[in-house]
């Protein structure tokens, strides 16, 4: 099997639920349910595109590497910059999600594999169909139910995080049912009764399952705990995100200034990936040239990039876990006028957005904000040509609670981080979106990266 079949087997295995939409954090709005998200699509896209080009014999990465344009090779890495979190950090996270669940009326909340697992823990685990998970009291010390031949690399992973070196893990054996051991674990801690939060991204066989196992146990959403506590930066989360907003910018201009025509879009993502790479970080892009940018995410369809023609970059880089999303539109010589037009009222969209968001104003009132601008130049009603919401919540994952779109009428709130990305998509002609993520201060806004000041100069260097 390739490694396209392998990533992709592996991650049909990972079913993404969404909360419960009756609960005050998604009352007006659902997480969808994906199989592949757009990086993935994007990158697997590419991979299939140019599979027949790779090289086989040894060394062709180094060769690569060695043939690299000037721009690209003279990056740095900067992976020392990185500074890990810290036990210390995990267990304070631990104890704020303890006071959440106390306040939301949730005697544990369960943790299947997946980013809100290595967010409380350190643990790195995937699902499959077997029950991994940890679960966590708001009395008591976490447990862990674990496959049985499982035990020692669960064990190693724990040790890293808050559950030490002596952990309560309940393993079983390929012939047990694994939530009736969750069960017992949940009976030892003195819950019998009361209601069990479950992450959100938790697959439904295994809600099902410890359902089944414990009936007197009611389930619930543990979307108030989880991101509860992720939605809120701490300053190193904060100076995590800075760092992988620096390297994204610094990746696309390298590679802008290798742009010329006749490139491919997998031309232009190859080297981005290489880009990062040499920056020391894992990071890809997904680019569309021409009529393919009026599609927000683009398109396989083979693209060449010519002269006068649009491009939009997107996407990002992990830093320690933690992500960066940033869009930039641009063209290979000379924009026509229409082309400048759209990007000043994108352009002057994202400020909006920018300005109105703070401590205190709903969330919905950002997205309507920027909306207004479109719509007064002509771009409008709601979603015609601005086709999406203007932002996402962003963190550890590209795409997090909350969201900045009608209906959601969350107060923002200080250290919470978003994408600002407006956009305008006009089918068969072109689309420009700008995209730079920003974290709430105690008073206003502010962006990580500067914005972008025009389609001939991206990165305002001219």
């Amino acid at each position: 099997m390739t490694a396209v079949g392998r990533k992709l087997k592996a991650e049909s295995r990972q079913l993404r639920g969404f909360t419960s939409p009756d609960h005050p954090i998604s009352r007006f709005f659902i997480i969808p349910l994906l199989m592949l998200t757009r990086r993935d699509f994007t990158k697997l896209a590419g991979l299939t595109a140019g599979a027949a080009s790779v090289p086989s014999r040894a060394g062709a990465q180094e060769d690569k590497l060695a043939n690299l344009p000037p721009s690209i090779a003279k990056l740095a890495s900067r992976k020392s910059e990185a500074k890990p979190i810290t036990l210390e950090e995990r267990q304070k996270r631990m104890e704020r999600a303890r006071q959440l669940m106390r306040d939301n009326h949730l005697d544990a909340i369960v943790l299947a594999g997946g980013t809100s697992l290595l967010y409380f823990t350190n643990i790195h685990w995937g699902n499959s169909e077997r029950l991994f998970a940890t679960v966590i009291p708001a009395k008591g010390e976490p447990f862990y139910v674990c496959p049985a031949f499982e035990d020692g690399r669960a064990r190693e992973q724990i040790a890293n995080g808050p559950g030490g070196n002596n952990p309560d893990v309940r393993t079983w054996q390929e012939d047990i049912d694994p939530y009736r051991v969750l069960a017992l674990g949940l009976q030892d801690r003195g819950i019998t009764s009361g209601r069990l939060g479950v992450e959100e991204r938790t697959p439904f066989v295994f809600s099902d399952g410890i359902g089944t196992a414990a009936p007197q146990i009611n389930t619930a959403s543990a979307t108030p705990v989880t991101a509860g506590c992720r939605m809120i930066k701490s300053q190193h989360e904060l100076d995590l995100m800075q760092l992988a907003n620096n390297v994204t910018l610094q990746a696309y201009e390298a590679v802008y200034h290798a742009l010329h025509e006749g490139m491919t879009q997998y031309d232009f993502a190859n080297l981005i990936a290489a880009a990062y790479g040499k920056l020391g970080f894992r990071g890809e892009a997904s680019v569309n040239v021409g009529e393919a940018s009026a599609l927000p995410h683009g398109s396989a369809k083979p693209q060449t990039i010519r002269e006068g023609t649009i491009v939009l970059i997107d996407d990002g880089c992990s830093v320690e876990g933690y992500q960066s999303d940033i869009s930039r539109t641009f063209v290979l010589g000379k924009p026509t006028d229409k082309m400048r037009k759209v990007f000043d009222i994108v352009h002057r969209a994202q400020s909006a957005a920018l300005k109105q968001a703070k401590p205190g104003v709903e969330a919905q009132s950002v997205d309507a904000t920027a909306r207004q601008v479109i719509a007064d130049a002509g771009y409008g009603p709601n979603y015609r040509y601005f086709s999406h919401r203007v932002g996402h919540g962003i963190g550890m994952d590209g795409h997090e609670w909350p969201y900045l779109v009608r209906g959601d009428i969350l107060p923002l709130r200080a250290n919470m981080t978003f994408s600002d990305e407006p956009g305008i998509y006009i089918p068969g002609e072109f689309g420009v979106r700008l995209e730079d993520d920003m974290h709430i201060t105690e008073d206003g806004a502010a962006l990580f990266t500067p914005q972008s000041p025009s389609l001939e100069d991206p990165f305002g260097k001219a």
